[in-house]
């Protein structure tokens, strides 16, 4: 890739993608420099998990969650339309639940949120399945919205890794849907349960116009930064400012929902779930 750039005569390379992407724009920028070369390379956050840190939000993740929200809002018309009808809607987010967090806040039609970072259990009195039941007994439905990395602890593992190195994780969807099936039958009550997978559709939608605008000036801080002689570096706007934020900062952990901070919070009172799961 560099002998390329190099036979093109290109000054600048810009990486457009989230924690994979730029840890391989790093492995580029490595060899540039070893090489002494003068070509920069610098990031734009794009990923619809928002989890990389030191920026507000990445380039992607409010068209991903807005986009939610309607989805959200069909799979509660379908729990409706039957008495004790369960809807289940799986989500991107592999290791954050930052997606599901907000689209459960903005539809106002989720009972619970299963994210990676709030371990599922589903017996015991703060259970999933208690909490289903009491949903249950008092408006006959309920809409579950969960991160596709949630409850991995209790979804079939594979052993397997996608061509990026990352483990390819279990369905809990399909884990969700037939625990209860299996849960409700067992207790002799009658549930009709959907199951949604909407991710192709979210991740295939036109950007909103706030993520059009915000990817405007992350391209226009890009061009400057990387024109002033800049590299190894990525735009984000953190707490309403666009900074450079060095890849290998931004890339030396993922950016997590705080379980004890404003947003899971949020969820908790929109909800009315419990902090956590268990006994």
């Amino acid at each position: 890739m560099v002998d390329r750039l190099d036979e093109l005569n290109v000054g600048i390379l810009f990486v457009i993608g989230g924690d994979g992407t730029l840890k391989g724009a790093m492995k580029i920028a490595a060899e540039i420099a070893r090489r002494d070369l003068l070509i920069g390379v610098i990031g734009v956050p794009k990923t619809i998990d928002n989890d990389i840190h030191f920026i507000d939000r990445s380039f992607g993740f409010e068209t991903a969650y807005a986009s939610a929200v309607d989805v959200i809002r069909g799979a509660h018309v379908e729990a409706t339309g039957a008495k004790n009808g369960i809807a289940v809607v799986k989500l991107m987010g592999r290791h954050s639940g930052f997606i599901a967090c907000s689209a459960a806040i903005a539809s106002t039609d989720v009972d619970a949120v299963l994210i990676p970072e709030v371990p599922l259990a589903f017996d015991g009195e703060h259970g999933l399945f208690r909490f289903l039941e009491k949903r249950l007994e008092q408006g006959s439905h309920a809409v579950i919205v969960a991160a596709e990395g949630a409850g991995q602890e209790l979804a079939p593992v594979s052993g397997q890794t996608d061509p990026s190195g990352n483990a390819r994780l279990g369905d809990v969807g399909v884990v969700l849907r037939d625990r209860i099936v299996d849960h409700f039958k067992r207790a002799r009550v009658d549930v009709t349960v959907k199951y949604i997978d909407p991710s192709y559709h979210i991740r295939s939608v036109p950007a909103s116009p706030t993520d059009s605008v915000y990817c405007w000036h992350m391209a226009r801080h890009a061009v400057h930064a990387a024109m002033a002689g800049n590299t190894e570096m990525l735009i984000g706007r953190w707490h309403g400012r666009f900074v450079h934020v060095p890849m290998e900062l931004a890339t030396r952990y993922r950016k997590q929902v705080d379980t004890a901070g404003d947003l899971w919070m949020a969820v908790v009172e929109s909800t009315g779930q419990p902090l956590s799961w268990g006994s």
